[in-house]
């Protein structure tokens, strides 16, 4: 286990790290004004789902291969981004949808959908390899034995933080479109431009350099 002081230290640095808007932020703003606080959220936990495989595989030394290597860092950076911009896509082309049904329930998906979408983006975002491959190391007590663990246990606090904030903007993001949902163009505005921002972010992941 990390020392006490180094989950401190590496608790408050994920804290501040993550209250910094960035693609995980796009990515859940975006699905919670395309579908609804209930996607949103769905969409948060299986972000962080996602990124449980990876945390596994930088504390078994695997990250540190997709990090290092061009060929693969780049399958997996296209594989993301085709993803979020078929998402995007897919929700501007629904942008229509029956107001009195998105007034019951704003999310129009399965939440088994939004959990399994949100698990893709999470798993095949290499970004968050290389952050875990570069980061997680200098809070690591090399002394102390048990690397492997104690990356472990960092990587799944670092999620945990996330799925907390994430969901935060979730909510804030899925209670604005709940008044867009009085307005059928109003709906199909918001629900389209959350399609829009996956189709960017997914574009700036494509043209993201690896280091």
């Amino acid at each position: 286990m990390p020392s006490p002081e180094a989950l401190a230290t590496f608790a408050l640095a994920s804290l501040v790290l993550i209250l910094v808007p960035g693609p995980s932020v796009l990515f859940v703003i975006g699905r919670s004004l395309a579908h609804g606080r209930r996607a949103g959220i769905l969409s948060v936990v299986g972000n962080g789902l996602g990124g449980l495989p990876i945390v596994v595989a930088v504390a078994l030394g695997l990250g540190a291969i997709v990090a290092g290597s061009a060929v693969v860092f780049t399958v997996v950076k296209v594989l993301g981004a085709a993803y979020l911009i078929h998402l995007g896509i897919q929700a501007i082309r629904h942008g229509r949808i029956d107001v009195a049904a998105a007034e019951d329930g704003p999310d129009t998906d399965s939440p088994w959908r939004s959990l399994a979408e949100g698990f893709v983006v999470g798993v095949t975002n290499p970004k968050t390899i290389v952050f875990f491959v570069a980061v997680l190391p200098q809070f690591v007590d090399f002394g102390a034995g048990a690397i492997g663990a104690q990356m472990l246990v960092l990587g799944v606090l670092f999620l945990l933080i996330a799925v907390v904030c994430d969901s935060g903007w979730a909510l804030l993001a899925g209670t604005a479109r709940a008044w867009f949902v009085r307005s059928p163009r109003r709906l199909a505005a918001v629900r389209r431009t959350g399609g829009a921002m996956l189709v960017g972010l997914g574009g700036m992941l494509l043209t993201a350099p690896r280091t």
